[in-house]
């Protein structure tokens, strides 16, 4: 038996009931980090890549993220907002810029040194570091690190073992290979950007950056893959995961819905093209999404919410493929009964009641849900320039243990000397290559 208390929602007018379960159980003990000892050297700048490297950072991995020497990853740039430069702040690192909330976002956990990597000295530097490492992630245009002598082929002869994965927006074959990578212009070209919108509204783009996210989880976890399969082979893999086919599958039923019955995708806005109702309606004072998916939970919604008990029996409305067809007539009938109470009336009454709903929360709300105070899922960090900074908390627990975050995100530079130190550099070597500004 586990205590339990239930409790309100503090966030601002959302005040759906929930309940934590403080448990009895023994403290649980978590997993040791599985990528402990696998060495990553990441290539890749802004999201897609980083997303990929920070998840293998968070398994355990030494993650060495290897930046532009003058300006580091794009994302260092991407400001305001960003975070406030603490007082203490290392005076070696006095002229960088404050530190990007965006670049914070997906940087945790790794080492960060500068390399240029176009002089000899500096592509020595990422010789030696290919050597050492298991895995290679990079997001340059297809065939660009070859030029440099980085490519597969290159890597492979200097470490038959190594991993390499290529992140880019088309693909390694085919006649958009050359093509630059941009997840808003592959939200256009693959479908979602068609699919997103209000019926009578423009095409839109997602909030965040989907494509960019799902194509760093494929890449994520076709390099798990790859380790597993380089257990078994000795070998190592290259790895061809890029934008394009990552949201080409995430259209998923749409997708299916072409390919087998030839039917166009459309704009719903909030709404299912399947199911009704099953979308966000405006209430007095705010906005709810509800979601009714089958004959039951419609029955439950239209007595208890509506106090229309005669509606499951009409053959409008009996069946979701009638609630489809009249589909305009039912979303009226509910948004006229919604719009006459507040937002938390009918959170009360939609509670515990078997319909799905939830109340459309701003990024403020988001974060003053009791669920993310309950499941820790904000982590505090000190970092070296900022101070004490929040970071939202690795997704996934292990026997009830969250990946520790060991490392705040890095600033530029912070590890190059500490790196090139570990790969045989001498002192006055390290201040040679830093005077040529290959370091």
């Amino acid at each position: 038996m586990h205590a339990c208390a239930t409790v309100r929602s503090l966030a601002p007018r959302c005040t759906r009931a929930i309940t934590v379960d403080h448990g009895s159980r023994s403290e649980p003990q978590g997993m040791p980090p599985p990528l402990q000892g696998i060495k990553v050297l990441d290539l890749t700048r802004v999201l897609a890549g980083p997303t990929s490297t920070m998840l293998l950072a968070d398994l355990g991995a030494d993650v060495i993220k290897v930046e532009e020497v003058s300006r580091g990853d794009d994302t260092r740039s991407w400001y305001p907002p960003s975070a406030p430069l603490s007082a203490d702040a290392p005076k070696e690192a006095s002229h960088l810029p404050p530190e990007s909330a965006y670049f914070l976002a997906v940087n945790r956990n790794k080492r960060s040194i500068t390399v240029n990597f176009k002089e000899p000295e500096g592509l020595e530097i990422i010789h030696r570091l290919v050597k050492e490492s298991d895995v290679l992630v990079e997001n340059f245009i297809s065939g660009k690190l070859a030029e440099f002598g980085l490519g597969w082929e290159d890597c492979q002869k200097l470490n038959p073992r190594l991993i390499y994965a290529s992140i880019t927006g088309y693909g390694q074959t085919g006649p958009f290979r050359k093509a630059a990578g941009y997840d808003v212009i592959v939200e256009a070209e693959a479908g979602l950007m068609h699919i997103t919108g209000e019926p009578d509204g423009p095409p839109c783009k997602v909030g965040v950056a989907v494509t960019d996210i799902a194509t760093g989880l494929y890449a994520h976890g076709a390099i798990m893959a790859a380790l597993l399969s380089r257990q078994r082979t000795g070998r190592g893999v290259w790895i061809d995961c890029n934008l394009f086919e990552s949201q080409l599958a995430g259209l998923a039923n749409i997708a299916s819905n072409y390919l087998i019955a030839g039917q166009e995708g459309s704009r719903h806005g909030t709404a299912h093209p399947s199911i009704v109702p099953y979308q966000v309606f405006p209430c007095k004072d705010g906005f709810i999404m509800i979601g009714a998916g089958n004959d039951k939970q419609f029955k439950l919604f239209a007595e208890t919410i509506l106090g229309r008990p005669d509606l499951p029996t009409d053959p409008k409305f009996s069946t979701n493929k009638a609630r489809v067809a009249n589909r305009q007539e039912l979303v009226s009938l509910i948004t006229e009964t919604l719009t006459k109470e507040g937002r938390d009336h009918w959170i009360e009454k939609l509670t515990g009641l078997g319909v799905p709903f939830g109340p459309i929360n701003n990024v403020a709300q988001t974060f003053a849900h009791p669920q993310v105070a309950a499941r820790e899922m904000i982590t505090e960090v000190e970092h070296p320039r900022a101070g004490k900074i929040k970071l939202v908390s690795p997704a996934v627990t292990y026997n009830g243990k969250r990946m520790p975050i060991a490392r705040p995100p890095p600033y530029l530079s912070q590890h190059t000397n500490e790196v090139l130190t570990e790969l045989g550099y001498s002192a006055e070597e390290i201040a040679e290559l830093r005077k040529k500004k290959v370091i």
